[in-house]
């Protein structure tokens, strides 16, 4: 059964989804041997890539047919993630970090498209993860793997049923040394799940916490990665990231075709930030021994509002430590109703619900001096910086925010024959967002964003191993908290740190039509299966993070109307020896309106403004991804396999304009094998990026007269081209207990 919501029990036969369907199971998840869930997204989902924008292997964007769902703060996001029919896009941002996800507990991964029963964001689609727990996991299992860049990892997990009750609980903690300078990661996670079940109905408490540190070593610029791949920028870029839940499910069959299902759930998440950078602070043209910002002239002020001494050296290089901490608690309920009564004589599935979610969110923010050393390390003075700039684009932030979502949704497919259905209903969304400035009143505000976003689909099996399908639907985003502060270009701030008073944002709406085959067929060599499809996405009042001329400062704008759209292929081959898996997307994403908007790239204008035309590409969004795989039992007991992937190139981040060179494509490939010993234990191993290709998945520009090339004895850099580089060629082994 495929989900149409996001609560479990509403799926419907893969056949009569009017959208392309995309499945992960837990062993495909195992085979990745990561703790990671995006590893596996990318290897077997057609269209997800994922970058390391920020460093570190476990804070990744997933980008899915221009969509991201990404961790960074000022990320626009579009896609809506859930698990077990909990929405985990964090209430501040709507960011999502994946190293909150418990992984080995995950039974299940869906990637739903085409669907606006999903709620705000799912503009893109929706990454749907449902947990195990005792009644579809039973028995225990031990996985310990180690290996390069000082990885060491383990998990535990064990389920068990005894009569009408059922106990899961699954343990995971990761050490990882990182490639590159202060790029460490430490994992921690545990998820349980105590469960009720009879013959007409469910009910489960499932709770998770996890409590992650790392070292985020974002871009560097390219001049210092050919020295050194390891190399990072200005320093320290670390985060804290911790998070407590507890969802209450149930599920009740009120009569033969009718069943009730409903959840309530709170979530606390919070997480600490600290991030090194140049500064706008300097000297003062008129008086060295005082301090401005942004320019010569302007004061750089204190928290006491007076402007700062000059305590450092003459030759010192300034930079600033900025520091976030972010507290959020959700709170919310959803309740849902199936039916399956026929209809006119034929068979019809109603599902009718609503959900509400409540979030309040603590958000601070502070700027301390420093000096940046010869390893590019933010070393603190203790002095903090005030409201500072001209306009006023720094200083301490308090800011307590409220949002209020709420949805009510209708879907309905009827089968008009055996062969053929249809799908229709909607959504609307209801999202009140309140801005309380804790410091003084230029942050306050209050606003509301409501739309019905309808969906119409429908299926035709054209023969028992063959299906068609087509699709429209919309969706919809509100803005965030965060871009709310941050949204006035004549008062741009630090992204995600040093929010102001602005001007509103629209609501992003999203408009998409696809249409595919699918099909199946069983051959001598196995079960062929494959699929085709084409989709396009509009994207109105789109909302991107604009770089300012000031180096690290932005904020962000409508810039009108945007379309994705490409194909997707896949085909797979399985059989009890072999398993075999290649795909194909093309994602083609452009602006569609004229418009002139800031950049830190190379070719922006005196102002710092580059002309965007109607059909330049979206920066960041590569056209072509090619991904294969295969697994071959050389006997019953030993496996071996590899997998590869295609990106193909990508205009830098702040080149809307698409005057400068592009990243450049990129293909890697990797081995793994596993022998099972006995029927307990399998030993198992990896090697990634066998060719040790050096390359790149995310690209920007940077500011080359900010901090001298310490690399090239203090000289200036002359390349503004900054980079998130991959990791080498990595050897990993482990060690499996089933039980």
């Amino acid at each position: 059964m495929y989900p149409t919501t996001p609560i479990s029990g509403s799926g419907i036969d893969p056949d009569k989804v009017a959208a392309t369907v995309n499945v992960i199971d837990a062993n495909q998840i195992k085979q990745t041997g990561s703790l990671n869930v995006t590893d596996a997204l990318q290897q077997y989902v057609p269209g997800i890539i994922i970058n390391e924008v920020a460093g570190n292997p476990f804070q990744p964007d997933v980008q899915f047919r221009g969509f991201v769902a990404s961790p960074v703060a000022g990320t626009p996001q579009g896609l809506a993630v859930y698990q077990n029919g909990v929405r985990i896009n964090e209430a501040f941002g709507d960011m999502v970090h994946w190293d909150l996800i418990p992984t080995a507990a995950i039974r299940s991964v869906t990637v739903v498209t085409n669907n606006p029963a999903f709620g705000l964001n799912a503009l893109g689609g929706a990454v749907n993860m449902q947990m195990k727990n005792g009644f579809n996991y039973q028995g225990a299992e031990i996985d310990m793997m180690g290996g390069s860049f000082g990885r060491i990892q383990s998990s535990a997990q064990w389920g068990k049923q005894v009569d009408n009750f059922s106990v899961y609980g699954a343990l995971e903690g990761l050490h990882d040394g990182g490639f590159r300078n202060f790029s460490a990661a430490d994992v921690r996670r545990f998820y349980g799940d105590v469960g009720f079940k009879n013959d007409v109905s469910e009910f489960h408490v499932n709770m998770g916490v996890a409590d992650n540190n790392f070292g985020a070593a974002a871009t560097v610029p390219v001049e210092l990665l050919q020295q050194y791949w390891g190399a990072t920028y200005t320093t320290p870029q670390t985060s804290r990231n911790r998070v407590g839940y507890v969802n209450l499910t149930g599920k009740v069959e009120a009569t033969p075709t009718w069943t009730i299902e409903g959840s309530a759930r709170v979530r606390v998440f919070e997480q600490k930030t600290q991030d090194g950078n140049p500064t706008g602070t300097q000297p003062c043209a008129a008086n060295s021994a005082l301090l401005c910002f942004g320019d010569d002239v302007t004061p750089a002020n204190g928290l006491n509002g007076a402007q700062l001494a000059n305590p450092f050296p003459s030759n010192a290089v300034l930079g600033e430590n900025d520091r976030t901490t972010t507290r959020s608690t959700t709170t919310g309920v959803s309740l849902q109703a199936t039916n399956s009564d026929q209809l006119f004589g034929h068979n019809n599935q109603f599902v009718v619900g609503a959900s509400f979610d409540s979030s309040v969110s603590r958000f601070s923010a502070s700027a301390e001096l420093g000096t940046i050393g010869t390893n590019y390390v933010v070393s603190g003075s203790g002095i903090f910086l005030g409201q500072s700039g001209d306009p006023v684009s720094i200083g301490p932030v308090a800011l307590r925010t409220t949002n209020r979502y709420t949805g009510l949704y209708a879907l309905d497919t009827f089968d008009v024959t055996n062969a053929f259905s249809i799908t229709a209903g909607g959504r609307f969304n209801h999202a009140r967002i309140t801005l309380e400035d804790q410091i003084g009143t230029a942050l306050n505000g209050n606003h509301t964003f409501e739309r019905f976003n309808p969906i119409v689909g429908g299926t035709y099996k054209i023969t028992p191993g063959l299906t068609a399908y087509a699709g429209y639907s919309e969706a919809n985003r509100a803005p965030t908290p965060l871009e709310l502060g941050c949204s006035d270009p004549a008062h741009p701030c630090i992204i995600a740190a040093f929010l102001i008073s602005d001007p509103p944002l629209k609501q992003v709406l999203s408009r998409t039509v696809e249409a595919g085959l699918r099909g199946t067929k069983d051959l001598n060599i196995g079960t062929l299966g494959w699929k085709v499809g084409a989709f396009r996405s509009k994207n109105t009042d789109d909302i991107l993070a604009i770089p300012s001329q000031l180096q690290g400062f932005g904020y962000f704008q409508n810039v009108g109307s945007t379309r994705r759209q490409g194909i997707e292929a896949e085909v797979t081959l399985k059989s009890s020896t072999v398993n075999l898996y290649a795909s194909y997307s093309l994602v083609d994403a452009r602006f569609l309106n004229a418009l002139q908007v800031g950049s830190n790239s190379p070719f922006a204008d005196g102002d710092g403004n580059v002309q965007i035309l109607p059909g330049n590409r979206i920066p960041a969004i590569p056209r072509n991804r090619i991904k294969a795989g295969i697994d071959y039992s050389v006997t019953d007991a030993f496996k071996v396999g590899g997998d590869a992937l295609f990106v193909g190139s990508q205009y830098f981040a702040g080149d809307e304009s698409n005057q400068a060179q592009r990243l450049a494509s990129y293909a890697v490939f990797n081995l793994h094998a596993s022998y099972q010993i006995n029927k307990t234990f399998q030993i198992y191993g990896r090697v990634d990026n066998i060719f040790d290709n050096r390359y790149a998945t995310y690209g920007t520009f940077f500011d080359t007269s900010d901090v001298p090339n310490f690399a090239n004895d203090g000289a200036q850099f002359t390349d503004p081209r900054s980079v998130s580089p991959a990791r080498p060629r990595a050897f990993y082994a482990g060690l499996r207990a089933t039980f």
